[in-house]
């Protein structure tokens, strides 16, 4: 039930009227199994009276029986209402067509209409298929081909009056089957008939109905899907050639399937011309419109997402990266020097800093101008050794220590003594060497010059 409630809903924007049509119908109460069906007419355009056509539409729902008849009503005098019990078994489909005193098929052609189910099922026989009240023939048979001519006839006695012969597209436009001289060519197994050239374009889904004075559809129906031939000949084709997109669907909202999906229509219309008349479709520009609409919409929510993940990578590349920082996604903290707890942002203990241990003072010494020599005589690595007075001792709060201080303060210039100085000696290394020889001259006293140490200077 919400399902139905939704779909008259959704299809009711297509069962506004077209712009060319002089009226529209509906069907007032859903198709249901030997069920009355009521359909209504509005608008005022139309021209009195009216009548309905129902013609069975797809494969019988009852096993290979076809129970399904042709129904064609008329309204009640000039009336705009009409109700008839619908002898259609449950399952199955069929196409309505709305007709006025000005020409067939004015009022609209419905899409293929669902028969829902019910309890009374008395209105047809089951066991039984039911058969014409005379029959159509085709030459080609069988076949319905664009632009290419076609021979419908009857057999002779079994018509009362002038057969008449329409075409009904499932949604689209129907119209009468327009005749040309009848000839007899009963001798030669073709019946009595006329030809026809189709300017139908190839594709189009087409029930061609026979009638005669009792009736529309007394002389049956044929379901064909009309092909486009060998040749392709579209010379009978223009733009007002019927097929199953120029109008939109007449009927309103009804079922179309078996699970009671609705569908609808804007009530057809348009003028009563045999060759079917242009009509605007009001339901293929709705639906233009919401495609393009859902299409704009997809392209925007496209490039939105696009734009976000664009910002996301260019973000990524402009982050910075600590190389000394742990690996990512090691969140653990670990233990550090001395029992401290590292976290991630600190730096890894071989990259902590430490402070320079200044070492201890050396001790005054002098070279003794003999030189060490091993068991064989050969002399081992000798230094030399220097000192001065003293160096002033930057230092030597740290340590506690005081050294000796090197000249006096002048009387003028200073106000306080040298700062305290520290021994310092100066060693140079030299290797072993040649072996010199025993009692050799001494050796002159090597003089080494270092630079200012800058250690004197007053802060």
């Amino acid at each position: 039930m919400t399902l139905m409630y939704l779909s008259k809903a959704l299809w009711g924007i297509l069962a506004l009227p077209t712009l060319s049509a002089a009226y529209t119908w509906n069907f007032k109460s859903l198709p249901q199994q030997c069920s009355n069906l009521t359909i209504s007419i509005s608008g005022s355009g139309g021209k009195p009276p009216y009548r309905v056509l129902v013609v069975p539409f797809g494969p019988t729902p009852l096993d290979k029986v076809e129970a399904r008849r042709i129904i064609d009503q008329p309204f009640p005098d000039n009336s705009n209402t009409v109700s008839f019990k619908l002898s259609y078994p449950a399952d199955s489909q069929f196409v309505a067509v709305v007709s006025d005193s000005s020409g067939f098929g004015t009022g609209g052609t419905s899409v293929a209409a669902q028969v829902t189910d019910s309890s009374d099922s008395s209105c047809f026989d089951k066991t039984k298929s039911v058969e014409p009240l005379f029959g159509l023939i085709l030459d080609p048979p069988n076949q319905i081909v664009q632009c290419q001519n076609t021979r419908l006839s009857w057999t002779r006695g079994t018509v009362q009056g002038t057969p008449k012969f329409f075409g009904v597209i499932p949604g689209g436009q129907s119209f009468a089957v327009p005749q040309s001289d009848i000839t007899d060519q009963s001798n030669d197994g073709k019946g009595i008939g006329f030809t026809w050239k189709p300017s139908i374009k190839g594709g189009t889904t087409l029930l061609l109905i026979a009638g005669d004075d009792r009736g529309n559809g007394t002389g049956g129906s044929f379901f064909q899907t009309v092909s486009n031939g060998p040749e392709n000949d579209d010379s009978c084709l223009s733009n007002t050639s019927p097929s199953s997109t120029p109008g939109s669907p007449a009927g309103g909202t009804y079922p179309t399937s078996s699970t009671g999906a609705g569908v609808g229509g804007g009530g057809g219309g348009g003028g009563g011309d045999d060759d079917g008349g242009s009509k605007t479709n009001v339901g293929a520009i709705v639906g233009g419109v919401v495609g393009g609409v859902a299409f704009l919409t997809a392209i925007i929510l496209v490039l939105f997402f696009m734009r976000r993940r664009s910002k996301h990578s260019r973000r990524q590349k402009e982050r910075p990266v600590d190389l000394l920082n742990a690996d990512e996604g090691d969140e653990s903290p670990t233990s550090g020097p001395g029992g401290r707890t590292s976290t991630r942002n600190e730096l890894p203990e071989y990259y902590q800093p430490e402070p320079f241990m200044v070492p201890d003072p050396t001790i005054r010494s002098s070279y003794d101008g003999t030189g060490a020599t091993s068991s064989e005589g050969r002399p081992l690595s000798g230094y030399t050794s220097t000192s001065r007075s003293g160096t002033p001792d930057l230092l030597g709060s740290v340590y506690g220590g005081t050294g000796t201080s090197g000249a006096g303060s002048s009387a003028g210039g200073r106000k306080g003594a040298f700062r305290p100085m520290r021994p310092v000696n100066v060693i140079q290394h030299d290797d072993a060497g040649p072996q010199e020889p025993a009692g050799g001259a001494e050796e002159e006293v090597e003089t080494v010059e270092l630079p200012p140490a800058y250690t004197n200077i007053r802060k």
